[in-house]
């Protein structure tokens, strides 16, 4: 994650009068690095891991803060929670969510934008976006479960 990220995020909050706090550009600087998809939870458990003292309540505002600005995009998987991913310039994706660990991964392919399309055709749609999560188990939960 480059700091023009931070800088733009900073630029934002100065543009609509808000606060910029170390504590939003701690929440900031965890959900934006390209990694990892993060719950709410999951970032305030991390900035606590690296010392920042941040509330549940604060990690959730910066978390709407950052959706308004455009920084981050909100996801829903369906578990009862929404993860947090940066919205760097990439381009349609989709996601593989593992049901043990939680790990999602992003991947691309061409075949399956091509195929939303005719398939939004087949039905008379002008087709805008698509959104795809598959769900299943992930290698390293394969091998540690003895699933194959």
């Amino acid at each position: 994650m480059g700091d023009s990220v931070i800088e733009a995020f900073r630029a934002y909050l100065r543009e609509h009068n808000l606060p910029v706090t170390p504590q939003r550009l701690a929440i900031a600087e965890v959900v934006l690095s390209p990694d990892r998809h993060r719950s709410a939870d999951e970032i305030a458990q991390e900035l606590r891991a690296r010392g920042v003292a941040v509330g549940t309540a604060t990690v959730y505002r910066t978390l709407e803060v950052l959706v308004r600005s455009g920084l981050v995009v909100e996801r829903d998987f369906g578990e009862g929670f929404k993860r947090y991913e940066s919205a760097r310039d990439m381009p349609q994706h989709e996601h593989l969510l593992c049901t043990v660990c939680g790990r999602v991964v992003e991947f691309q392919d061409e075949r399956l934008d091509r195929m939303s399309t005719l398939l939004a055709e087949m039905h008379g749609f002008a087709r805008q976006s698509h959104r795809l999560v598959i769900y299943g188990v992930c290698p390293e939960c394969q091998r540690g479960s003895g699933a194959r």
